[in-house]
């Protein structure tokens, strides 16, 4: 007997980790590959978001062959010029309207979020659900959103590659706000779960405290 996929009540949700950036804080390293207590930054995200979501989908861009590893499909950006986090929500729902016409959820954490919360999805979902109008939900913490850890309905997403094309879309925040997106609060006494790792000082940071239940 298998589990049943992550759902909400809304229905089925997929899941895009968006690791498209150029990271140029970072040294211009892959964020994906990053070490991270013995394990790419990318593998600790896949444990903690995987299980909240089916299909899940990894946004990146130049060779997908480095990330074969993962098991997981690759999608790039549908644009050229590196056009931020949207440019990877467009991509992933292009594939999904060719694979998996039956999902009309999208959810999207960053690649450099590793103690993202095994919750996200289900809040977010429940969130969305009690607001038929809004058209995305976001994760924020300790007095700051977080854009980019957000649940989507699918509806609309079509035109996001035309809007980017135009140059009439480019900010994430802005795009939430005409979709009139609703904020969920996460508070947790182990620290920031939507900590992300911009630069190496923050990888070693971060290993050196207590692993994340």
């Amino acid at each position: 007997m298998t589990d049943a996929p992550p759902s909400t009540s809304l229905g089925p949700v997929a899941g895009v980790i968006l690791a498209g950036g150029l990271a140029r804080r970072m040294g211009g390293a892959d964020k994906a590959l990053v070490d991270l207590a013995g394990r790419p930054l990318l593998a600790h995200v896949i444990e903690r978001f995987a299980p909240q979501v089916e299909p899940l989908l990894i946004s990146a861009n130049g060779d997908p062959a480095r990330l074969a590893g993962f098991r997981l499909p690759v999608v790039a950006d549908p644009l050229p010029g590196h056009l931020g986090p949207l440019a990877g929500l467009a991509a992933a729902a292009l594939w999904l309207a060719e694979n998996r016409p039956d999902v009309r959820l999208l959810a999207s954490v960053a690649v450099d979020s590793p103690h993202l919360p095994r919750d996200l999805v289900a809040r977010l979902g429940a969130a969305l659900a009690a607001a038929p109008a809004a058209g995305s939900a976001l994760a924020a913490s300790g007095g700051r959103t977080h854009p980019v850890a957000a649940l989507h309905r699918l509806d609309g997403l079509a035109d996001l590659v035309e809007e980017l094309a135009s140059g009439a879309t480019r900010r994430v925040m802005s795009w939430l706000e005409t979709r009139g997106a609703i904020t969920v609060e996460f508070v947790d006494s182990d620290g920031d779960p939507f900590v992300n790792l911009n630069r190496p000082d923050d990888v070693a940071a971060l290993a050196a405290r207590p692993a994340r239940k």
